[in-house]
């Protein structure tokens, strides 16, 4: 029996692993690949700690104090800037702009990107062609679809002076010159540059869903409005969801389509956050609200992107 209990004992002593043992793999996952993935990623990981995540801390910490000039002032005046920030009302017609702009422009990026996605799905004579015409805008800067847009949209001259060549001239609108919509106006030009790229997401999740899926319904007798209401879309709202995301965070900092255009506009009709931003900080030089305004921004950023990672974390675990 004692010699039962021994080698019992001495069988669990062997099953439990050294002091030494737990330090050898501790560091084990740094030899081999896991070393040389490290020492590759390791510059770029210092770079964005520093470049994005560092200046980000930066800039909320300019944004309580008192640098409101050329000289610089680090004097803490802690929420400050903010208050000002939010008393002021610019920035209230920005909050107005921006609620404007995202609905009109995620709205007609995924309603035709849906829609042409749902076109070229039908495996038409040129898809290649028109396939390319469609994203080509998107290749396109921002600053030279401003320019042209503003040329378009001239009270006197571009589509206003096509409606009166065919006889709509009772229909000349002010576009973005006007006060009461001018933002929707921008939302058209900012929507024909990205439309293009929402529509190559939804072909991509139109591809990946199964034609068996469809032949299916087709043959219990779901007619085409019932397959898309009950099968495709539902299918694709992941493509959705990081279409509204996308489109989100370009409605939040939307700078230079609107500069091409025409700046923050008559009382601030086109005006946006990001131009306000640049304005207040290099314009002004009020270097601590410019800041605060961009750390808004970053806030603003942050419920979008939050929620998106998640979900893609809750994916990646199904």
């Amino acid at each position: 029996m004692a010699n039962r209990l021994n080698v019992s004992v001495s069988g669990e002593r062997g099953l439990a692993a050294s002091p030494t043992d737990i330090a050898h793999k501790r560091r084990s996952w740094l030899r081999g690949d896991m070393a040389l993935a490290v020492l590759v990623l390791l510059p770029s990981i210092i770079a964005v700690a520093i470049f994005i995540y560092g200046f980000i801390g930066w800039t909320f910490y300019i944004s309580t104090v008192d640098w409101k000039s050329v000289v610089v002032d680090y004097t803490f005046v802690g929420l400050k800037n903010w208050s000002r920030m939010v008393h002021d009302r610019r920035f209230h017609a920005d909050l107005r702009n921006l609620v404007f702009y995202a609905i009109g422009f995620m709205g007609q990026c995924i309603v035709f990107g849906f829609i042409l996605a749902s076109l070229l799905d039908q495996k038409i004579k040129g898809e290649a062609f028109f396939r390319t015409l469609f994203i080509f805008p998107f290749a396109v800067s921002g600053i030279v679809t401003g320019v042209a847009w503003r040329w378009l949209m001239q009270p006197t001259t571009g589509i206003n002076l096509i409606f009166a060549k065919i006889g709509l001239g009772w229909f000349q609108p002010q576009w973005f010159a006007s006060v009461d919509y001018g933002i929707w106006a921008v939302t058209i030009a900012a929507a024909w540059q990205f439309t293009g790229y929402v529509m190559a997401l939804y072909l991509a999740g139109l591809r990946g869903i199964p034609n068996e899926l469809r032949e299916a319904a087709a043959i219990d007798g779901a007619e085409t409005w019932a397959i898309y209401r009950f099968i495709i879309i539902p299918l694709l709202m992941p493509v959705t969801f990081t279409a509204i995301v996308l489109t989100g965070m370009n409605s939040i900092r939307v700078f230079d389509l609107v500069a091409a255009i025409g700046g923050s506009g008559a009382g601030n009709a086109i005006d946006t956050l990001a131009l306000n931003m640049f304005q207040t900080t290099f314009g002004a030089n009020r270097f601590a609200l410019g800041a605060a305004i961009g750390a808004f921004m970053l806030l603003l950023a942050i419920f979008l992107v939050v929620p998106y990672l998640m979900s893609m974390q809750r994916e990646t675990e199904r």
